[in-house]
């Protein structure tokens, strides 16, 4: 499959992009925002230069990427020769059916309809299309370029040779595919969103402050990033929308989002996205402090 459709060129979208156009693929990306097509464009090239100056890629390898990219803001023209069309927009339910309504209309009729989705199901998303054993999940980790994981999921009616191809397309991306079945949140939010939500959950019952709890696992079960820093990386929107599917789909109190969250996304505060979570982000630098709005709770 050479000719990929990436809907969407926000974070995960312009990530995906990316990666299939570093291994020679000929990506449409597509947006409503012209805008955001070019911040899209932006960013691929700043992570192609930064991999050029980590010896990574050469120039001529950056400027093959670059050419294999082209932007639109319509999609009809954009799918008109794609053998995979990859949506990578807001995980919001209303919108994803809309999405894949347009995409199942336009695309040609062989060609594979994929979700980047992070937990909405894809039983669901595929029976609003005619063609609901070429529809599955391909939910890709934040940083794109630099996560090897890709979360097949299989629809109910996910075919066996979609998910081969799938699977195979993936490994040649250098990726490392994992085959799972459609339940809400898959395997990776299933057991990664419980944690952060106990983790919100400790800060809002005053167990420990912000950087004791994410030191504790940093240093204490060898994670990388905090769960309290990881969620604003991810977007505290983005974790209160998983923890209602799980919630919604399982109809168990324990996936109950803490009140806290709830309460910092009605106030806006997201994450990285917004300057604050449950840090604050100066612009333009790495730097960080705990955000003010915790001092009562260390």
């Amino acid at each position: 499959m050479k000719n990929i459709t990436v809907i969407g060129a926000g974070t995960m979208g312009n990530g995906i992009a990316h990666v299939f156009a570093m291994n020679g693929h000929k990506v449409n990306l597509v947006d409503v925002s012209q805008d955001a097509l070019d911040r899209a464009i932006t960013t691929i090239s700043k992570n192609l230069d930064r991999m050029v100056s980590k010896g990574i890629l050469d120039e001529s390898q950056k400027a093959d990427t670059l050419a294999n990219l082209a932007t639109f803001t319509d999609l009809n023209p954009a799918v008109t020769k794609a053998e995979i069309v990859i949506e990578a927009a807001t995980e919001n339910v209303e919108l994803k059916l809309k999405i894949f309504r347009q995409m199942d209309e336009l695309a040609p009729s062989k060609a594979i309809l994929a979700t980047n989705t992070s937990s909405i199901s894809i039983t669901k998303i595929a029976a609003v299309t005619s063609r609901p054993t070429q529809v599955i999940g391909m939910h890709f980790m934040n940083p794109v370029p630099v996560m090897k994981l890709v979360e097949v999921i299989r629809g109910y009616a996910t075919s066996n040779e979609v998910t081969r191809n799938v699977m195979e397309m993936s490994r040649a991306l250098g990726k490392v595919p994992v085959e799972v079945n459609d339940y809400p949140g898959f395997v990776a939010n299933r057991i990664l969103m419980p944690m952060i939500n106990e983790a919100i959950y400790s800060l809002f019952e005053g167990v420990a402050g912000v950087e004791e709890i994410d030191t504790v696992m940093r240093l204490g079960m060898a994670h990388p990033m905090g769960p309290l820093q990881l969620a604003d990386f991810i977007g505290l929107d983005v974790c209160l929308a998983i923890l209602r599917v799980l919630h919604e789909g399982f109809g168990n109190p324990k996936y109950a989002p803490c009140p806290l969250l709830v309460n910092m996304v009605a106030a806006g505060r997201l994450g990285i996205k917004s300057g604050e979570g449950f840090y604050l982000y100066k612009p333009g630098t790495k730097e960080v402090e705990v955000s003010g709005n915790f001092k009562q709770l260390n």
